[in-house]
């Protein structure tokens, strides 16, 4: 049986293919990514978070029955704690430079986490259920795409930040996390109007797009306009 999550990844073919060839990605992959650029990843991975973890549990408030509920919440809770623990000991472990300045919201970040808490709170359920998705979705083939690569990385230097943190990504509790959001949106698929449908695939694409403008601004940033100094 066709799942309603599979027809959200095949309308989003392009923008995936374009996530995977990304020079970001490649060299996060391979260790090549300078020291300070991953810096400044882990520091918009860690504003963004906090504002993903506002959105799953604005979704999970918003759920029609209480196991459904459970997991949203359980998965902002983990992205709170867990997830921002691992990019702490990241920012704070004496590996990465030392920051010019405290870290700001780039523009991808900031109106990728903007989107994603206006979509839940605002938006029906089903909608916000596929705006939240890609995050997932998109991690765990990334997270698995980059482990293999991140394996002589690792080999090489057990200790090596970009590899220790890919595999995170790729660990078998996040695979099974993403597994039942894919449950979750397929159900919401089910239970959703036309309308809500077709919504669920703008809100997928939308949350795809950041997904892709999130990873590339880390090496090619796009400053705000007359950005302080």
């Amino acid at each position: 049986m066709d799942r309603f999550t599979d027809r959200l990844w095949d309308e989003t073919k392009q923008l995936r293919t374009a996530i995977d060839d990304l020079e970001f990605l490649r060299r996060l992959g391979d260790g090549s990514l300078p020291l300070d650029v991953f810096r400044t990843y882990i520091e918009q991975d860690a504003l963004y978070l906090a504002g993903y973890a506002k959105a799953l549990a604005l979704l999970a408030s918003r759920s029609p029955d209480p196991v459904t509920a459970a997991f949203w919440a359980t998965a902002a809770a983990t992205a709170a704690t867990v997830e921002l623990s691992l990019h702490q000991g990241l920012l704070e472990g004496g590996t990465l430079p030392e920051p010019e300045r405290p870290a700001e919201y780039s523009s991808a970040c900031l109106g990728y986490i903007s989107y994603l808490i206006a979509t839940a709170a605002t938006e029906p359920y089903p909608v916000a259920v596929a705006a939240v998705l890609p995050c997932f979705w998109i991690y765990a083939e990334v997270g698995r795409e980059l482990a293999v690569s991140a394996k002589d990385v690792l080999a090489a230097d057990p200790d090596h930040p970009y590899a220790k943190w890919v595999t995170t990504y790729d660990s078998p509790e996040f695979q099974e996390e993403v597994a039942q959001a894919r449950v979750l949106a397929d159900a919401a698929g089910a239970a959703a109007t036309d309308a809500e449908r077709e919504a669920m695939i703008t809100a997928f694409t939308v949350a795809t797009r950041y997904e892709l403008m999130f990873w590339d601004t880390a090496l090619h940033p796009q400053p705000w306009p007359l950005e302080r100094t």
